[in-house]
């Protein structure tokens, strides 16, 4: 069956997508453990031809839909956790879980994937291989991805037969409220940069506010890092290869006339290679603990690694440019000029399978994409009409891996 048929398809589906999806919205679960959303996606999987692995460290499960003829395994991903944030968009099926929103658009994620998985199973009898369905927890920060990985997502064994059918490729789409609902987004190589933690932490000498010269002040020393390292990074950081280093919180003190004894400064650090990863990092640390050293104080430094650059796999990404645009119009497929710099925990599984992810627009038809409220607004809204090109997306994708000619 030509994939060109898959929206009108995917069309028919959207009243069940759409009712799941509003479904996790009104009881979003946050981390690695989601017990009512995994219940949901397991009840809305029911009576379709899927092996189910549960996994045990988190949340995930691992849904294999095998073909009837042989050949390799195509992952697909979508995420389900939500995060811990108030939810202000006054939609009739808001949030009911206090201090919890899906304001990035998984709940979306994970209706679509249920959709491409009972697509797919109508077409069992097509598939020359095998679709591995991921419903990943734990994306915002918490690496569901990895746990995922290390509990062995990826070591499928061989068909019944004994023919190899390894994953030799995945794919995920993201949803983005800006860009208008009906294109889709992405490029080769690096598309999201990585996230890690700092800490650091001034370490002085208490005394009066009144006699700084019998202290150690560990405030103007942490200030003086703050912007030393923002002078770091516009001098000895090539900007076509570029960082972030964002202070976040600075804490010091307890009250007006005391001096502290030390001084905290958080942050977090992006990049787009692994080389400048590494090379911001060890200037963050030469820059602290020479400043600290200048003015005769102590200084440790954290850095605490976070999501690795989100990195497609340059034929992939084009495959999938390709489907697309045979799916919604080519000129509804947008080549990103450079990455974003926010990060993904699918970074983990492109590192281990060549694949790629997409963003898929998702701005109401009545909102500006440049001023509509942004991912992770309390007041971010997503059309969910976006979810029929969401769902022939992942169908589409995984059909012509499988070497699908139709």
């Amino acid at each position: 069956m030509p994939i060109s048929t898959l929206r009108a398809e995917a069309h028919d589906s959207l009243g069940d997508a759409i009712a799941l999806r509003r479904q996790l919205h009104q009881w979003p679960e946050i981390g690695n453990h989601l017990p009512i959303t995994r219940e949901a996606v397991l009840a809305s999987l029911e009576g379709l031809p899927l092996d189910l692995n549960l996994h045990t460290s988190t949340s995930g499960i691992g849904a294999m839909l095998t073909g009837a003829k042989p050949g390799p395994t195509i992952l697909l991903r979508g995420d389900m956790d939500a995060l811990a944030m108030p939810e202000d968009t006054g939609l009739d099926f808001s949030s009911r879980v206090d201090g919890c929103m899906h304001a990035c658009g998984h709940d979306t994620h994970t209706a679509m994937l249920v959709g491409a998985a009972k697509m797919l199973a109508s077409r069992r009898s097509e598939l020359a291989g095998r679709v591995l369905f991921m419903f990943q927890p734990g994306e915002e920060g918490h690496a569901g991805a990895r746990y995922m990985l290390q509990e062995g997502l990826l070591d499928v064994a061989p068909l019944a037969d004994g023919t190899p059918s390894p994953v030799t490729g995945a794919f995920a789409l993201h949803i983005s409220s800006s860009l208008p609902a009906g294109m889709v987004s992405t490029r080769a190589g690096a598309l999201m940069a990585s996230s890690d933690r700092l800490l650091i932490t001034v370490h002085g000498r208490g005394g009066h506010a009144s006699e700084p010269y019998r202290a150690l002040d560990p405030i103007p020393i942490a200030c003086e890092i703050v912007q030393a390292m923002q002078m770091m990074v516009t001098r000895r950081i090539d900007v076509f290869d570029p960082t972030i280093v964002t202070v976040g919180r600075i804490t010091a003190g307890t009250t007006n006339n005391v001096i502290p004894e030390s001084a905290e400064i958080e942050g977090t650090i992006r990049a787009v290679s692994e080389r400048t990863r590494t090379k911001v990092h060890a200037g963050i640390t030469r820059v602290a603990e020479g400043i600290a050293a200048a003015h005769d104080a102590a200084v440790t430094v954290e850095i605490m690694l976070g999501y690795p650059v989100t990195k497609n796999n340059s034929g992939f990404a084009h495959f999938a440019s390709g489907v697309a645009g045979e799916i919604m119009g080519a000129e509804k497929v947008f080549q990103m000029p450079h990455p974003v710099m926010g990060a993904e925990d699918f970074s983990y599984v492109l590192e281990a399978v060549p694949g790629s992810m997409m963003f898929l627009g998702g701005t109401p038809a009545d909102r500006n994409p440049a001023t509509a409220p942004p991912n992770h607004s309390n007041r971010v809204t997503f059309d969910e009409n976006a979810m029929v090109s969401g769902m022939a997306l992942y169908t589409a994708v995984a059909m012509r891996h499988l070497g699908d000619d139709s």
